[in-house]
């Protein structure tokens, strides 16, 4: 395809994107099967471009002087791509010419904070009141780059070193994650779906901070355990993994939808301790008849996702009901506390980087139940054999400081 094709099918894509409710790597799903004549590499171009112009959206703006659609492309192409005006100009875009000088006498040092770090006002606020001005930018700096792939090795199946060395006879190099003990990292985004490694079961795509919450639950053989926000099930068979496919995994989830995503990653992982159930809400009897058997429940709570806008730029430009995500994580916790048995763990957990959603809903939840009480992480990161440590009890991870996405981790026991 041409340039001027490029141009104007992220400026389509783009503005569905801003437009619409859905997540921005489902519309590209859906516009990319509507447009089968783009090959790969056009549908690389457009989605970097898209994806570009969602990560960089204010500062993009301010160089262009305009939110629309193809002023953002425009200036994504100019400042990240290294178009001049006058290819702008041949692709179509008026003003292609004035545009690259309004980019190239921009004093981004002038700009206000917000614009600078590509953030909403709100959390822009919010940051700066957690981090301070000179953390909040390296944190949005981190925010707005593409994250790396992380692998999570299936531990029942496979050592790290031999999944290494599978993937390496395969033309794929990866290296050891620095903290989780069971992943690998990849700097290239080529994908690994069509490798037999994967095939085979013996890995999964996961943040690296994903997988050290799973470790923090410390899951035992022959233990009851539930996932209560499962999803797709990550953690799920990770937790499953953890326990050598002994005992048994409960992943819940409000969603039958979600629940059906770990099907066939459960039959390539090779596990059969896992029991995945559809629940209305928090308060589903099927929730209740688990009530003091658990040994651990782990609650990662549905949240803003503001530690994720490394993959998912949108979010930030999406409204968000601050209050109605941390009343829903207050109820979700309250009920999943009820199936701890007395000695048993209770582990919660976000990828949001906000306190409301994290040490705040914790120390509510602690004022009201003083029957649990912290598990410092430290203490258990050093009987897992992982290097990460924390200035206090709980998991924060932020990209700029860990290069994971942002987490949030609080380890209660049952006392």
């Amino acid at each position: 395809m041409s340039r001027a094709s490029h141009f104007h099918l992220a400026v389509q894509l783009l503005t569905a994107v801003l437009h619409r409710e859905a997540p921005a790597d489902k519309q590209m799903e859906a516009f990319f099967r509507s447009h089968r004549e783009m090959g790969a590499r056009d549908r690389g171009v457009v989605a970097e471009a898209v994806y570009g112009c969602l990560r960089r959206r204010r500062s993009l703006a301010a160089a262009a002087g305009s939110d629309s659609a193809a002023d953002l492309v425009a200036a994504y192409l100019l400042t990240a791509q290294g178009w001049s005006g006058r290819a702008l100009s041949d692709a179509g875009y008026a003003g292609g010419h004035a545009l690259a000088e309004r980019v190239r006498t921009l004093d981004r040092g002038a700009l206000p904070l917000p614009v600078r770090a590509d953030l909403p006002d709100w959390l822009a606020e919010k940051l700066l009141a957690l981090l301070g001005a000179e953390e909040t930018l390296a944190l949005a700096e981190a925010l707005n780059a593409p994250a790396p792939v992380d692998l999570r090795v299936n531990t029942f199946k496979a050592k790290r070193e031999d999944v290494q060395t599978q993937l390496a006879s395969e033309g794929f190099e990866t290296r050891p994650t620095p903290f989780s003990p069971v992943g690998l990292r990849r700097a290239d985004r080529s994908p690994l779906f069509r490798t037999k490694a994967f095939a085979d079961g013996l890995f999964e795509v996961q943040d690296e901070g994903s997988q050290l919450i799973s470790l923090l639950v410390e899951a035992k053989r022959r233990e009851s355990v539930v996932d209560f926000c499962a999803g797709a099930g990550g953690k799920t068979l990770h937790l499953g993994a953890a326990m050598a496919n002994t005992g048994a995994v409960y992943a819940l989830d409000n969603a039958e939808w979600r629940l059906e995503k770990i099907k066939p990653r459960l039959k390539r992982s090779g596990l059969q301790n896992v029991r995945t159930i559809a629940i209305r809400d928090e308060h589903d009897a099927r929730v209740k008849r688990l009530a003091g058997k658990m040994d651990r429940v782990l609650v990662d709570a549905p949240c803003s996702g503001t530690g994720t806008l490394r993959r998912n730029p949108d979010i930030k430009w999406r409204p968000i009901d601050l209050a109605a995500i941390t009343a829903t994580q207050s109820s979700i916790l309250e009920a999943a506390s009820a199936l701890v048995k007395p000695g048993g763990r209770l582990v919660y957990a976000t990828c949001s980087v906000l306190r409301e959603e994290n040490e705040e809903v914790v120390e509510r939840f602690m004022a009201a139940h003083p029957g649990f009480t912290p598990v410092p992480v430290n203490d258990i990161f050093a009987r897992r054999d992982v290097s990460l440590r924390m200035d206090g009890p709980w998991l924060r991870l932020y990209p700029h400081r860990h290069n994971t996405d942002g987490f949030f981790t609080a380890v209660l026991e049952r006392t």
